[in-house]
């Protein structure tokens, strides 16, 4: 993944921050330093401004931001121009630095910052599914560990369903749910977290399509499309798959699955009597 960065330095506006009566009245000059993580690779081929940052535009908005409604501190203003900057199209991850150099302090300074970071956050769609040891507390065990991820935090977990096993082996039947959640981890730190997960339940890879105490799939992340066959996006058989359609229509009624459409659809156009819902089986969003 490209870690390009496009910086704007220095942009000095006036504004009137501060928690003093004299800072919101007479006001005083802030500097802003706005640190982009962007991949250029696109504009760089094409030449085209709209497929990177337009940093004069983007200037405008901070400059903005700066100028505009007064806060008390430099640590909400840095959150509102980081904001702006995931706003930008393509814009990944911002550092953005709020310099305030005639800060009152009562002694000789140079300058008083704050520096903070900011991701993008991208909503994604994760499937579990055991059929071996106790399932329930397989499945159970997924949702903790993708709970106690940093950077993630699920939304909604879906109802449990029961699904006979697909190829491999005979082997006993599947519960499977779907967990949405929302994060600002990159989509190969998230499988290799999905991976760690698995790991610490002892799921073994021995047999394709083989049993499997944990069972953890990135199905969706966001609107993004990759061929990557490290992990493909979206899961390149999650639109024949009844067993990740139904949880996810049912935690999401108005999903699409990128490139394929509503979710809805693409579970009517499957046989019927796949599966069947487990209302008996509830699993529990951590505290």
């Amino acid at each position: 993944m490209s870690s390009d960065r496009i910086a704007v330095r220095g942009l000095r506006v006036r504004g009137f921050h501060g928690v003093l009566d004299a800072e919101r009245r007479d006001g005083q000059d802030f500097l802003v330093d706005a640190v982009l993580t962007v991949d250029t690779r696109p504009a760089a081929a094409s030449g085209d401004l709209s497929l990177t940052v337009d940093y004069a535009a983007l200037s405008d908005r901070l400059a903005g931001i700066v100028a505009g409604e007064p806060v008390w501190l430099i640590e909400t203003l840095a959150e509102r121009l980081a904001q702006a900057c995931l706003g930008e199209p393509g814009v990944r991850r911002a550092e953005v630095t709020v310099h305030k150099p005639d800060a009152p302090v009562g002694h000789p300074v140079t300058d008083v910052a704050v520096t903070i970071r900011r991701a993008r956050r991208v909503r994604v769609v994760i499937a579990l599914g055991s059929n071996a040891g106790d399932r329930q507390e397989e499945l159970q065990r997924g949702v903790d560990g993708l709970a106690a991820t940093p950077g993630l935090d699920i939304t909604a977990i879906s109802p449990v369903y029961e699904t006979a096993p697909i190829g491999g082996p005979d082997q006993p039947d599947y519960l499977n749910a779907v967990v949405l959640a929302e994060t600002s981890r990159p989509a190969p730190a998230l499988l290799r977290r999905a991976h760690a997960i698995e790991a610490a339940a002892l799921r073994t890879r021995e047999v394709r399509w083989g049993p499997r105490t944990l069972d953890i799939d990135i199905i969706a992340y966001g609107d993004k499309i990759s061929g990557d066959p490290v992990l493909t996006l979206p899961h390149p058989r999650a639109h024949e798959r009844a067993f990740v359609l139904a949880p996810w229509r049912d935690a999401d009624p108005g999903a699409r699955l990128p490139g394929r459409g509503p979710v809805t659809a693409l579970l009517a156009a499957l046989p019927g009597g796949m599966i069947r819902r487990r209302d008996d089986v509830v699993l529990r969003r951590p505290a």
